[in-house]
């Protein structure tokens, strides 16, 4: 029979937050209630007369409540078919049949976000509630399984508008509801214990409870949903919603201007997740008018991010350019009521730079995994292969080039000027190629390269690109070194006098 009538129902919640809207429902239907420890307290406070676990189990609660409803006639009241033979053995052994399971689990993932004590997160780890969960929708074919404290309102419209009658369809998908939950919270407490990767054999698992539909993916024919909390990361000030190529170009941001926290202030433009001016200036007005400066053509719709407060006079000044979404750490008051008139424009107040240790991309039929290329190469890490070695100037410059070709596809060249961004090529399948496109660039835009400084993401097998930069008038290079012919490079940078760093570390960004 798909109508199942509820008649009896086990309420044992972490959260009992919400359940007071229920309890008059519960009441009008005249639905039998069995219940544990606080959750029993919180529904006779609010009314109820429920009957406790212990009193069918003639078990207390034991072991500092880790042990509550772990019982036979709990279970068995939970799984039994509601057919003759299961019902003979539940009447033989006085186990009440319990039609609905109301459970919200121990806050493990919270607990672990907010506290390093090890006893209390392993205190989190629900057994007795997973167990009712997973129970409950394994027979939903008789039972109502509510899962979380998320699904109480859809339980107060199933006693209010169908007087506590479900069909076998919201039987069903409150069950896959309670496995979704079930596995979410089972990959925590995995990924929690196999923080260190203790487990040998490398695991991917990685949940995400709720997702958002995006208004469409890179193009309108394909579908698209995030998968994430962005309220962890940003305050959304105004604007549209995020689209799925504003969110690839929003993280890509992100990651570029979390190497600059901690410098003078910086701004950088972005699009298409390269970077296409970037600066580091006294102030936020000249590293915007610097950043732009790079590239003011491909500024247009572009992503803008800041590691400084943004003030009217700089708001005044990016008013004046088309862009789709604005990042910074705050915004002066008249500041934020000027960029909030266009409505359409993204204003994010990010909280937070932090980068997951690894990052993830789907390919064939799988997922590959790496650990997040986090490696901020240092001024002593830097090793002079040339008999001239750099000034500070241009070792402070060189230092800013390697981080811009790190974030920027390759194949990449970049040049640097005063921490200012003046040329780069990148996603080229020759390095070469790069080279000639980071000098026309930076031509194109009014910059001298004369005493600019490049960086390559990786080696250089022939002398090529340094020559080419030479005749440009690059003063400085950076690059990892490790060419079986890197020799032939620094050969032609000692023949004229120009120096160059090895990082021992490449950057490729496919």
């Amino acid at each position: 029979m798909s109508q199942k009538k509820i008649k009896s129902a086990l309420i044992s919640v972490y959260d009992k937050g919400g359940l007071e809207a229920i309890i008059p429902a519960l009441k009008a239907e005249k639905v039998l209630v069995y219940s544990t420890g606080g959750t029993y307290d919180h529904l006779v406070k609010h009314g109820l007369r429920p009957v406790q676990v212990e009193d069918i189990t003639s078990y207390p609660s034991i072991l500092d409540g880790r042990v509550k409803t772990l019982h036979p006639k709990v279970f068995g009241g939970i799984l039994a078919r509601r057919e003759e033979g299961h019902l003979a053995q539940l009447d033989k052994y006085e186990i009440p049949q319990l039609d609905l399971v109301v459970v919200d689990l121990y806050p493990f993932e919270d607990t672990v976000k907010n506290t390093d004590d090890a006893e209390q997160i392993i205190e989190k780890v629900d057994i007795g509630g997973i167990a009712l969960i997973r129970a409950a929708a394994k027979n939903f074919n008789d039972v109502l399984v509510i899962p979380s404290k998320d699904q109480y309102g859809v339980l107060e419209r199933i006693l209010t508008e169908q007087k506590g009658s479900t069909t076998l369809d919201q039987r069903k998908l409150m069950a896959a509801e309670a496995f979704k939950v079930s596995s979410h919270y089972d990959t925590a407490i995995f990924n929690y214990f196999n923080e260190e990767s203790i487990i040998e054999t490398p695991v991917f698992k990685h949940s995400h409870q709720n997702g958002a539909a995006l208004r469409y993916g890179e193009n309108p024919h394909q579908q698209a949903t995030f998968f994430g909390n962005l309220d962890e990361v940003f305050t959304k000030l105004s604007g549209k919603d995020l689209s799925f190529n504003n969110l690839v170009d929003v993280d890509a941001a992100v990651q570029l201007m979390s190497e600059f926290v901690s410098a003078p202030p910086t701004f950088a433009v972005l699009k298409h997740t390269n970077a296409c001016g970037v600066a580091t200036r006294p102030t936020v007005l000249e590293a915007w008018k610097a950043a732009l400066a790079g590239d003011n053509v491909s500024a247009f719709g572009g992503i803008l991010i800041t590691n400084t407060k943004v003030d009217l006079a700089t708001a005044t000044e990016i008013n004046e350019l088309f862009y789709e979404v604005l990042i910074a750490p705050d915004f002066d008051e008249d500041a934020k009521a000027l960029l909030t008139k266009k409505k359409k424009r993204v204003l994010l107040k990010i909280h937070s730079y932090a980068r997951s240790q690894n990052s993830y991309k789907s390919l064939l039929n799988g997922v590959v995994q790496q650990d997040t290329d986090l490696k901020h190469s240092q001024a002593e890490e830097l090793s002079c292969k040339t008999t001239t070695e750099p000034t500070a100037a241009q070792q402070a410059d060189l230092l800013f080039a390697n981080i811009l070709a790190k974030h920027l596809k390759s194949n990449t060249i970049v040049l640097v000027k005063d921490n200012q961004l003046i040329g780069m090529g990148c996603g080229q399948t020759s390095r070469v190629d790069a080279c000639h496109q980071a000098i026309a660039k930076a031509h194109k835009f009014g910059f001298d390269t004369v005493g600019a400084v490049m960086a390559s993401d990786a080696f250089f097998p022939f002398p090529d690109c340094v020559e080419i930069a030479h005749k440009a008038g690059i003063a400085a290079v950076i690059q990892p070194g490790g060419s079986i012919k890197d020799q032939l490079s620094i050969d032609y940078c000692n023949d004229n006098g120009l120096p160059m760093v090895f990082t021992g570390v490449r950057h490729f960004k496919h």
